[in-house]
């Protein structure tokens, strides 16, 4: 293989084909499990039912999407059916894209053609009153004794055993920031006040732009209906 790896350790389907049954892109991955190629199978960006449909078929080891102070809607449905049936859970994006570490300035810092320019959350006339949310982090982790981002990071992380958050970083200080999230304990107290912050109607703007939004919790046709071409 051209990775010069024996097998991949976890494969993710990253973004599921919406055209093509759930169980048949599972059916294929299958048989790279039982080739020796893979250890085992997730999924990213899928809905309960999809998740449901994919474990039927293969057993999943994990479900990747965005989980954070202000994208929470994997709550209802996605966590409790990836815990009913073992999976673990892998959020993305678990500081907001880096929102909830530096607030409205780091949208100034990006570059021209940075996807995340085109993010409803971060238009001007959204970014203004989410702002609120940032500056109520700041104010607790000024007690907590800690930085916004590690107070973000911790919330994610006190969510159960079986989170994994995945923080994105390209500087070494802010990777020991991410680790000394560990070490942030939060009460129930504090974790409800923190929500409070981000509730859902506090949170301005859809967590993706238009096209990326056909990509979030994929559902697929039932197999019962699909033509192989």
């Amino acid at each position: 293989m051209r990775l010069e790896m024996d097998y991949i350790d976890l494969y993710y389907v990253h973004r599921i084909d919406t055209r093509v049954p759930i169980e048949v892109t599972i059916g294929e991955l299958k048989k790279l499990v039982e080739e020796g190629k893979v250890k085992y199978i997730g999924l990213s960006e899928a809905s309960a039912s999809t998740i449901r449909r994919a474990h039927a078929v293969h057993p999943l080891a994990a479900v990747e999407t965005e989980w954070s102070l202000w994208s929470r809607d994997l709550e209802e449905e996605i966590v409790p059916t990836c815990r009913e049936l073992g999976i673990g859970i892998v959020p993305y994006s678990p500081l907001g894209r880096g929102f909830l570490a530096a607030g409205p300035k780091f949208i100034e810092n990006l570059s021209e053609g940075d996807f995340r320019k085109r993010f409803p959350r971060f238009k001007p006339e959204n970014l203004e009153k989410n702002k609120q949310i940032y500056l109520h982090i700041c104010e607790m982790a000024a007690r907590k004794r800690c930085t916004p981002a590690q107070l973000a990071l911790a919330w994610v992380h006190q969510q159960g055993d079986d989170v994994c958050p995945i923080p994105g970083t390209t500087k070494i200080e802010n990777l020991n920031q991410n680790i000394g999230a560990l070490s942030v304990e939060l009460t129930a107290r504090e974790k409800a006040e923190l929500e409070s912050y981000a509730a859902a109607d506090a949170v301005k703007g859809d967590r993706h732009a238009f096209m990326s939004n056909t990509w979030i919790n994929s559902e697929t046709p039932p197999l019962s209906h699909w033509i192989a071409e």
